[in-house]
């Protein structure tokens, strides 16, 4: 087999094991189901700053993608025998995303249709603070705690 002929093989190869991945892929803030495994009796997220997990009756897990990032999600029986152990990848944001640069200032807008600022990891901080703010008030009232 000639070098070029390996080398497509082995690209082809490492591509349809990604391709074949049982990774969880979701965005940030967005949420994914995953049913559980039965006897599930603990559950470990590797890092819940980047993903955490909410079970459901039913053996279901609601995943919720909190940063941008890779972590793990184990679930174990009473033994403590390995039932499921998942890599989970959370991305930054889908097509509708942009990120707009002024120099070394970052803000990331959501133009769907209109272009409107999201709170992202890695924003200028009077940016961030702001949006941050102006959410954090805007549940206040949602809740009536204003």
């Amino acid at each position: 087999m000639s070098r070029i002929a390996a080398a497509l093989l082995a690209v082809f190869a490492t591509s349809a094991a990604f391709a074949q991945s049982d990774d969880l892929i979701l965005q940030m803030n967005e949420a994914r189901m995953v049913r559980l495994p039965q006897n599930v009796a603990t559950l470990v997220v590797g890092n819940p700053m980047i993903a955490d997990g909410t079970p459901q009756n039913g053996g279901i897990l609601v995943i919720t993608g909190k940063s941008y990032g890779r972590t793990n999600l184990v679930a174990l029986d009473a033994a403590g025998a390995v039932l499921l152990d998942r890599d989970i990848s959370v991305t930054r944001g889908g097509v509708q995303t942009v990120t707009v640069y002024r120099a070394n200032a970052r803000e990331t807008l959501n133009c769907s249709p209109a272009c409107d600022p999201v709170l992202s990891i890695g924003d200028e901080k009077p940016i961030f603070e702001l949006l941050a703010k102006q959410i954090e008030d805007r549940n206040a009232l949602s809740t009536g705690q204003k």
